[in-house]
């Protein structure tokens, strides 16, 4: 069992950063791959970025390539989303994920067994 907690969510301006953490609790979570998805109001949730247990593989939206870096410290139990010249369209709920133990990083909901409740990221114009 994975508990996750999302946060570092807020309000920036465009060109702006923030730094997502998720917390996990569970003796499962340094064999997982995180990911990290968005849902804005009346779109469906789309994956963002993922990374595999070992930090060895990572996967990112097109969108946000260059400037989106997933990251993980297993020995923090923690997974991060640095977000670097956000924009209006980024403005989301996102969550973290995690799947069952080795697997590889999953592009799709059904692929992740435990979700956070999400942190609210707003980006202005």
């Amino acid at each position: 069992q994975v508990q996750l907690l999302e946060s570092g969510g807020g309000l920036v301006q465009a060109g702006g950063s923030l730094r997502l953490s998720c917390a996990a609790s569970g003796r499962t979570f340094s064999s997982a791959a995180m990911g990290w998805f968005r849902q804005a109001p009346g779109k469906e949730r789309e994956f963002v970025a993922g990374i595999n247990w070992s930090s060895s593989s990572t996967r990112y939206l097109d969108s946000v390539k260059g400037r989106f870096t997933i990251s993980r410290d297993n020995a923090k139990n923690t997974v991060y989303l640095q977000m670097n010249s956000l924009k209006p369209e980024d403005t989301a709920v996102y969550y973290c994920a995690a799947t069952p133990p080795f697997r590889r990083v999953g592009l799709r909901d059904h692929e992740y067994d435990y979700w956070g409740q999400g942190t609210q990221v707003t980006v202005s114009s």
